[in-house]
């Protein structure tokens, strides 16, 4: 996944499609944990935290326009 320092230097629609894009991720690796296809139970957590990071940088975003 991507540094804070690459994820702040982003635009809004550039940061929309990273959060899509890991919340995809994250319902692929609930279906395997589901299915017990899962290897590494470890990734949920990364791709949890890493949309968590996003949600936060677009949060500071929104309150430095307004």
């Amino acid at each position: 996944m991507k540094k804070t320092k690459q994820l702040t230097d982003m635009t809004t629609a550039e940061l929309q499609e990273q959060l899509d894009d890991a919340k995809k991720e994250m319902f692929t690796l609930r279906l395997q944990q589901v299915s017990g296809q899962l290897e590494n139970p470890l990734q949920i957590r990364s791709v949890r935290r890493s949309i968590a990071r996003i949600k936060t940088i677009m949060n500071q975003a929104a309150t430095a326009e307004g």
